[in-house]
């Protein structure tokens, strides 16, 4: 699906329908990798229609893994990705560059499954991607064994000779889910044992992950440890929908009075609850229901309504658990009740300077928010104006700047619209569908 560079988005009164979401980005890199180093054929079903996840196939399939696509039963529906496992250790050398695209979660991840194989190769990234740094994988994974280098310190391209890895236990200094997958995936593969002790807990996606192919994971507080040279079994899998495509609807619904939005099949994993923690503070009526349960991660709907509007306060220790969501999560204050956030420097080193691009665009829209060091405050007061805003081609930004341009008084055009084909190439048409621009109920 193609997404135009401009979009123009009217202000609407409310949000009101049901919705799914794409599948669930984080999972979807997870399962794609660990297919590739698993023995046998896995299907996976609803994984991310995004450029980011397509780019952890397209390296994969450099690497000399089977990838191939088969329509699902519901036209609707994403293809069925299958991929033919090659066993640990088993992937080839590529011959050319692994292009991660804009992807960091490919770069971090693919980093680790790579520095355990015995050749070399060259991970690059789109001009985004290529500011974003990598020193906290290349530490561990040089720790382990491999020969990890950078053209520019720790900056892409990354160079990485593979080796045979002795496994380590990591005590990372920031909290991240990509570097604790980046050094389990490598452990998977090397000789003894690897943890990392996490000085906060993060999503675990990775985990569960490995449990649903067959490894032995295991979990004492933020303490996750694993053998390595264990087998992985192939099989099929479902990717549940993703609560951060999700967030961007929720947080419309939270902030408009009226609203009343539904979303099906969304991963409803505990360490991904930090949002709906977050909107229940606002004030949000939220509902939920785990209706299934896909390889672990369980899976549900949530409603989400409208109530009372306060002052929101999100706390380091609560960073990184809503981490992509902070975005989205800061237009609250641009509808009611303020929004202040810090320990939030990680944001700074994402697609984009999201705490300065984030509070740019926002004031460019009428906002009052100010930009601190470590995160920012978008202060309640008159309402939005419209205007124009660059997203900066950070797909996160382009989506918030659409929710919040539904409460502006005016039509606000969104340059670099098309990053979100990122993660959410259908957003625009289903933030369409759900906007309400009439007083009519319906």
């Amino acid at each position: 699906m193609r997404v135009a560079d401009r979009v123009s988005v009217s202000p609407a009164h409310r949000v009101f329908g049901a919705l799914r979401v794409p599948g669930d980005k984080s999972i979807s890199h997870r399962y794609a990798l660990l297919s590739a180093l698993a023995d046998g054929r896995s299907t996976i079903a609803n994984y991310a229609p995004g450029a980011d996840c397509a780019s952890t196939l397209a390296c994969l399939g450099a690497l000399g893994t089977i990838v191939s696509r088969t329509p699902a039963p519901r036209a609707e529906d994403p293809p069925i990705i299958t991929i033919e496992g090659r066993g640990l250790r088993g992937l080839r050398p590529a011959g050319v560059e692994l292009d991660c695209g804009n992807s960091g979660s490919t770069m971090r991840m693919l980093g680790g499954v790579i520095a355990a194989h015995p050749f070399v190769s060259t991970l690059i990234g789109d001009a985004s991607l290529s500011r974003r740094p990598m020193r906290r994988i290349m530490g561990p994974l040089t720790q382990m064994g491999a020969i990890v280098t950078a053209e520019a310190g720790d900056r892409p391209p990354l160079k990485i000779h593979g080796a045979d890895l002795s496994g380590i236990h990591f005590a990372p200094d920031t909290p991240s889910a990509q570097v604790k997958s980046a050094v389990l995936l490598a452990g998977l593969q090397a000789s003894g044992d690897t943890s990392v002790l996490e000085p906060a807990s993060t999503r675990d996606h990775t985990e569960r992950a490995l449990t649903a192919f067959g490894a032995n994971v295991t979990i004492s507080g933020r303490l996750i440890g694993l053998r390595g040279g264990q087998r992985l079994a192939g099989g099929a899998f479902q990717v549940p929908g993703d609560i951060s495509s999700a967030a961007f609807m929720a947080v419309a619904a939270a902030a408009m009075p009226g609203s009343d939005v539904t979303i099906t099949g969304v991963g409803l994993n505990p360490s991904r609850a930090g949002l709906l923690d977050v909107l229940r503070r606002f004030g949000a009526d939220i509902e939920t229901a785990v209706e299934d349960d896909h390889a672990g991660e369980p899976v549900g709907r949530m409603r989400i309504r409208h109530g009372r509007m306060t002052d929101l306060v999100i706390t380091p220790d609560e960073v990184p658990e809503v981490i992509d969501e902070l975005p989205v999560l800061s237009t609250l204050g641009t509808f009611g009740g303020s929004v202040t956030v810090s320990g939030a420097g990680e944001l700074r080193v994402k697609e984009s300077d999201r705490i300065a691009e984030l509070v740019a665009g926002l004031r460019a829209m009428g906002a009052d928010a100010e930009e601190r060091p470590d995160g920012f405050q978008v202060r309640a007061g008159t309402r939005l104006t419209g205007g124009t805003v660059h997203a900066r081609h950070d797909h996160r930004l382009a989506m918030a700047f659409a929710i919040a341009a539904l409460g502006a008084a005016a039509p606000t055009l969104i340059q670099g619209a098309d990053a979100v084909a990122v993660s959410y190439p259908g957003f625009f048409d289903d933030l369409e569908r759900l906007a309400v621009r009439t007083q009519a109920s319906r």
